[in-house]
């Protein structure tokens, strides 16, 4: 049939808006584009003048069969470079996005606006209220949860804690006196996990609290939804995946999709990343003068912020070290202040320390002169570390990294934990112990097993390959 007769289908893609969500819809948006849709990338407003600053204007004009629109976030407006306040950004798309994006699919679908008709919404897990805007307008509506299965699990079980009388705790002290290391073997599907290990908004005296009720109401709903989309392969979460399809089977496992990526045809277009802040390449010909295996990497993601105290921890346990190390350092990772730190560190680490405010992380990680990678274990820093082989020094930060890191020190066994508390001595320890020690070894050792069975699953004949294609005819092209 000649393609002028069949329009194409159409696709829109809402990402919740900061960085760790953008950066895996962009991919999806570029496979599924790949399988011949016609794709509407939706930003904010907010993060769509981030975009134009980072990447210039070409880039936000698309193509003609992938074009970038946006909706307001219901926030007051701001110019900051920086991760919006999150509980407030959480609380306002919750109220005051569904009209401004039922209006945008409606503009889409008129017929002044020259593009195919909406086949149908993929929706980040933490903008549940599309499902509502399927069921409206008649259009098929897939949740894809940008985050792990572990976490995704953690958070619907937020309502048992409730009924178990577990939380909300009585008071603060549950902070320091050993409630939180209370292990949990009520959950089937994860194993050897404590309190502190579930996502890290049960840490509460009011259930109330936006974030609590937020993360675990999104979950919730993303069963209402007609299919969940998981940025994770089968091996890797196994049990845990095997849980969430028996409350609900209409799951489609399909990462890492930073490897399912190299299946996509060069394009210029494609080879672009969607990061939200100006990226420093030179940092790649930095590491191309290093070693194998010489560099620790330290970046926190794109909304950790730490108090100057532990920066100056971190900061002297790297360089008390010895060790080489790529330090990333964005403008706004220290609270409230600028980071000043003292000439006596530079004179220390002159020859073998690069600070940077943001980079190309999968390159980087790809490089093979890295030897660990010290990260708050958001989850594509996670899935980036399993595909390039990498072992981790773990430091979580919010949400559910505490639930990935438990796994990537048990389950996975490819990292080991710093202390909440951090101390310059211990990151010494621990980046010495992961650089030359036998426990960094072992972990070396199974992060490039892992590597492995994330390559094998991204194969044409792998799971995750399989389950693209699957996702494609079965939950995309509905009716066409």
């Amino acid at each position: 049939m000649d393609s002028e007769e069949t329009p194409k289908p159409h696709a829109v893609f809402l990402p919740y808006p900061s960085q760790g969500h953008v950066t895996p819809m962009m991919r999806l948006a570029k496979l599924v584009h790949s399988r011949g849709f016609h794709i509407t990338f939706v930003n904010t407003e907010f993060n769509h003048r981030r975009l134009i600053r980072s990447k210039g204007l070409e880039y936000v004009k698309g193509l003609p069969d992938f074009r970038f629109e946006t909706i307001p976030d219901g926030l007051p407006p701001s110019d900051r470079d920086a991760t919006q306040d999150i509980p407030a950004l959480c609380d306002s798309t919750r109220k005051n996005c569904l009209a401004p994006f039922k209006e945008l699919v409606l503009k889409l679908n008129s017929s002044e606006s020259g593009v195919p008709l909406v086949t149908c919404i993929i929706s980040d897990g933490f903008m549940s209220f599309t499902i509502k805007a399927g069921e409206e307008l008649g259009i098929p509506e897939v949740q894809f949860w940008t985050a792990s299965a572990c976490g995704f699990l953690g958070y619907l079980y937020f309502t048992e804690l409730i009924k178990r009388g577990i939380i909300p705790f009585k008071d603060e002290s549950f902070k320091y006196d050993g409630t939180l290391e209370t292990p949990i073997s009520w959950i089937p599907g994860m194993k050897n996990i404590r309190l502190m290990d579930l996502p890290s908004f049960i840490r509460t005296t009011d259930i109330t609290e936006i974030m609590f009720d937020y993360t675990g109401s999104q979950a919730r709903n993303c069963l209402n939804s007609s299919a969940i989309i998981f940025n994770t392969f089968d091996e890797l979460e196994h049990d845990v995946l095997e849980e969430i399809t028996s409350k609900f089977p209409h799951i489609y496992n399909i990462g890492p999709l930073s490897l399912l990526e190299r299946h996509l045809p060069e394009s210029q277009f494609l080879s672009i990343s969607s990061s939200l802040w100006k990226e420093d390449s030179k940092c790649l010909q930095w590491l191309d003068k290093r070693e194998p295996n010489s560099v620790v990497y330290v970046n926190y993601g794109s909304m950790t912020t730490i108090t100057e105290q532990q920066f100056n921890e971190f900061a002297w346990g790297l360089a008390n070290s010895k060790h080489t190390f790529l330090w990333i350092v964005r403008p706004d990772v220290v609270m409230g202040d600028s980071i000043i730190l003292p000439e006596e560190f530079f004179e220390e680490t002159k020859d073998r320390g690069l600070l940077t405010t943001w980079c190309p992380q999968d390159k980087v990680l790809a490089h093979p002169s890295i030897g660990v990678y010290l990260t708050h274990c958001g989850w594509n820093s996670m899935l980036e570390s399993v595909c390039a082989g990498v072992p981790i020094i773990c430091w979580p930060f919010f949400a559910e990294q505490q639930t990935n890191c438990r796994y990537a020190c048990t389950t996975w066994e490819i990292g080991v934990e710093v202390n909440e508390d951090v101390k310059r001595d211990e990151i010494e320890a621990l980046v010495k112990e992961m650089m030359e020690g036998e426990k960094g070894k072992a972990a070396r050792q199974k992060a490039s097993e892992w590597k492995k069975k994330a390559v094998e699953a991204t194969d044409i004949e792998g799971s995750s390959y399989k389950n693209f294609e699957r996702l494609i005819k079965e939950a995309l092209l509905i009716g066409e």
